[in-house]
């Protein structure tokens, strides 16, 4: 089934995970998945100054019922002073790092693994290390993070000035300029002027439906930006899959929920809306949208309803 063949960031394939990284250890020897009481003590010993922000009401993709964010100036470690850097928690777990301000040298300098290149980054595969260097800047992701191309993102409370007030939008509901039929030549523009950046891909042909998609970087969807593949075929928007986490799954169901009303159809995997054209899959988390055809196939020939 193409269901299941849809394309994920190639770099997860290319090497085993290991459980434990070590490019965070640089930093007074934290690791991912440490308490924020823990990183907080540490980072205290080798930062100038440091600022916890507690989110109320969470938007970070990882994060269940909790997020909070600790910021960094001048900060001494073993390999170098950095200038900056930022550790994001969900549900009190350290899940990503952004750093900025001579940080390639102390993450590059001394690895004896080589660097793989994806668009404007050098990834260290083994410890989920970017570096950009024409930016300064590297971040270290946990696994989930990943999948949600949480690399891509720069934490906006870097920024000690930030308002994180969200403001009144309509970023609870599927963006409505997602629509399905129109041309590429007709959506590019739009998808574009939504995104960040975007960046095309050829499909391998093992989806019937489609034979192009445009990967769409920081697209707004329940507040924070997404990574959002727009599959085309025969030059038309028929599949969408709007990547996120397992922690808001809760938020997207009921954002689906107002939007659409209850779903028609549940399992394990699945909860499908607005007759068979939206789905949200739980084992991979992401949000798919489909061309009511391809939706209407699914339910009789995958869900056997």
């Amino acid at each position: 089934m193409y269901l299941f063949k849809k394309s994920y960031f190639v770099l997860l394939l290319l090497l085993p995970m290991i459980a434990i990284g070590q490019a965070e250890s640089i930093f007074n020897g934290i690791q991912l998945n440490d308490s924020e009481a823990s990183v907080t003590k540490k980072l205290k010993e080798i930062s100038e100054k440091t600022k916890l922000v507690t989110v109320n009401d969470p938007i970070f993709p990882l994060a269940k019922t909790t997020e909070s964010h600790l910021l960094c100036n001048t900060v001494i470690t073993q390999k170098g002073t950095i200038e900056n850097v930022i550790f994001t928690f969900a549900d009190d777990k350290l899940c990503y790092i952004e750093a900025r301000g001579n940080v390639v040298k102390p993450f590059t300098a001394h690895r004896k693994d080589t660097a793989r290149n994806y668009m404007d980054y050098e990834v260290y595969v083994k410890d989920k290390l970017f570096v950009t260097k024409k930016e300064d800047v590297i971040r270290i992701t946990t696994k989930e993070a990943m999948h949600t191309n949480l690399f891509m993102w720069s934490n906006p409370y870097m920024n000690s000035n930030y308002n994180a007030e969200r403001k009144p939008n309509s970023t609870n509901e599927i963006p409505s300029f997602l629509k399905m039929g129109e041309t590429l030549e007709d959506l590019r523009s739009t998808l574009e002027a939504n995104s960040l950046f975007t960046s095309e891909e050829k499909l391998d042909g093992s989806d019937p439906n489609a034979q192009f998609q445009l990967n769409c970087f920081g697209v707004d969807y329940i507040g924070f930006p997404r990574k959002i593949e727009a599959r085309f075929g025969d030059g038309r928007l028929n599949v969408v899959w709007i990547l996120t986490a397992k922690g808001e799954e809760d938020r997207i169901r009921k954002a689906l929920i107002l939007q659409y009303g209850k779903p028609i159809f549940v399992d394990e995997t699945w909860e499908v809306f607005n007759n068979w054209q939206v789905a949200l899959r739980k084992d991979k988390p992401e949000v798919l949208l489909m061309q009511q055809q391809i939706g209407l196939d699914y339910k009789t020939n995958y869900f056997k309803q």
